[in-house]
């Protein structure tokens, strides 16, 4: 069946009903899926949006150094990068919102990594499935890799995936790995009823705009839109209950979240962290240990301003001074380190109290947005931290 013609079906026997649960909750219908309306006046800044949804999981993979969930959520809308960019709307076609966290399975680290997809069915691709997820940051799944997928019609399907390399510097556990590709592949079994049954729970007329986060979901928790035990991983499970594959490790089961490490429980000194294009950005230097050659080493982190969730694929570069003077000016190097987690960083000398340390960014991140943070994070000013 055509896959127009499904969702035009499907919308006739379901439509009535999930039309107006929509219209109680305040949200307009224009088609088979609806998305909460836009916030009007929305801030430069990190708001809080007019809905939030629910979201269930088809499963886990891992298969040598990665790991990686397969989770989904009703079709939505999103900002693919640039500020002002432009919006991506729901089709009609458009089955789900499909969404992939891959992560290090040793040091339970996520990862923005090349990814590419295949969809297939009866082992065989189908169409209309963009080979690239976009990276994206979302309020209730932090930082994570997804996009509106139709499907021709329910059934089973395979999400294949090919992850790596890593672009980002490694450091400490992560050193010497993550540096070649895998596929990992997951089954799931698509009905349209499980998407349509995910909640959305409307946010109060009068807090929509206003500054602030809906909290992170963590991976386990997955609300009432939970179907995924129609879906397993890519043959490294053994069928036991311990799921324990080759290597001795076990299934990683839910992802870990993105939310950073805990800026204060860091070794090394914590300059500050302050608010730039309404981001937080840490910084705290270190001895230079296992990350370079020289005496010190500086960390920069960039999140989000209520959840701590990282910022990847952002360009920052440093000015150090001294009495006026330049001690370095340089780029900094996107990171993943088992303990710092994500950051920017660089090599230094030893520095004495009064330097002066100034962070620009140079990029923005290049992600996509879900509703609150489509505004946020493009027009940083520099920010200066004294040693």
């Amino acid at each position: 069946m055509h896959r127009r013609g499904f969702l035009r079906g499907s919308a006739v026997a379901i439509g009535a009903g999930f039309a107006g649960c929509l219209e109680r909750l305040g949200f307009e219908e224009r088609s088979a899926w609806s998305n909460p309306p836009l916030v009007e006046d929305r801030p430069d800044a990190v708001y809080l949006p007019a809905g939030s949804e629910g979201m269930g999981s088809y499963g886990s993979a891992h298969k040598g150094d990665y790991a990686l969930e397969v989770t989904y959520t009703i079709p939505h809308r999103f900002w693919i990068p640039g500020e002002g960019g432009s919006m991506v709307d729901v089709e009609t076609d458009d089955s789900l919102h499909l969404m992939f966290t891959p992560w290090d399975v040793e040091t339970d680290t996520v990862l923005p990594v090349d990814m590419q997809l295949e969809i297939l069915r009866d082992d065989e691709p189908i169409d209309g499935v963009g080979s690239s997820p976009w990276p994206m940051l979302s309020q209730r799944m932090g930082f994570h890799y997804g996009d509106n997928v139709p499907l021709p019609e329910a059934g089973n399907y395979t999400a294949r995936v090919r992850l790596g390399p890593v672009g980002a510097a490694r450091t400490g556990a992560l050193e010497g790995r993550l540096d070649s590709a895998e596929t990992l592949s997951v089954e799931f079994d698509f009905d349209p009823a499980h998407v349509h049954d995910i909640d959305i729970e409307p946010i109060d007329e009068d807090r929509r705009g206003e500054p602030g986060a809906l909290p992170l979901m963590t991976h386990g928790d997955h609300g009432d839109g939970d179907h995924g035990d129609g879906g397993h991983g890519d043959g490294e499970h053994d069928g036991h209950d311990d799921h324990e594959h080759a290597g001795g490790k076990h299934d990683p089961g839910p992802a870990p979240t993105s939310r950073g490490p805990p800026v204060d429980e860091l070794s090394g000194d914590v300059l500050g962290g302050k608010r730039s294009a309404d981001a937080k950005l840490f910084a705290v230097l270190t001895d230079g240990d296992r990350f370079t050659d020289e005496p010190s080493y500086l960390a920069v982190l960039p999140r989000t301003p209520y959840n701590d969730v990282i910022l990847p694929f952002t360009a920052l570069s440093v000015r150090i001074e001294r009495g006026g003077t330049a001690l370095l000016e340089t780029p900094l190097v996107e990171t993943l380190d088992h303990e710092f987690g994500h950051h920017y960083g660089t090599g230094t000398e030893r520095l004495e109290r009064g330097d002066e340390i100034t962070i620009t960014v140079d990029s923005p991140p290049q992600v996509s947005r879900h509703d609150g943070y489509e505004t946020a994070f493009f027009d940083f000013e520099d920010v200066t931290y004294t040693v």
